[in-house]
């Protein structure tokens, strides 16, 4: 089966994760989001009690690299640095909303926007 269109993308973070031996990792993927990935998480007892925590889920979910780190935790993403979390936010935003991957991105969201606090938001109605 060949899909035509890209289902995952490499990213180079502005600061890098640092993990517990001091070993810098900023290369990695991304995979795109299944519909899974963003309802599942709405049912973790993390979210329910503080819906700020869902990008670290759903970013543990999608992210399948991170420098030499194959098995990406919620605590990998939770040790990263606020830009790249940011960063992280921006590019699954941006990625999933694509339709092609010859298709420009959409411009940015207004006032700083994040896809993932989006979602959240609608857990909330």
């Amino acid at each position: 089966m060949h899909l035509a269109f890209q289902t995952e993308i490499e990213f180079d973070l502005p600061r890098g994760y640092v993990d517990d031996s001091g070993t810098l990792h900023r290369s990695g993927t991304m995979r795109l989001a299944t519909a899974a990935d963003e309802i599942l998480p709405m049912r973790d007892p993390r979210v329910q009690e503080n819906e700020a925590y869902l990008p670290v889920i759903v970013l543990a979910r999608v992210i399948t690299r991170l420098g030499s780190v194959r098995d990406i935790s919620t605590s990998v993403i939770e040790g990263l640095y606020a830009a790249d979390l940011g960063y992280l936010e921006d590019l699954y935003a941006d990625f999933n909303r694509r339709l092609d991957a010859a298709e420009p991105t959409a411009p940015a969201r207004p006032n700083g926007g994040h896809r993932l606090r989006e979602i959240a938001a609608l857990g909330e109605a």
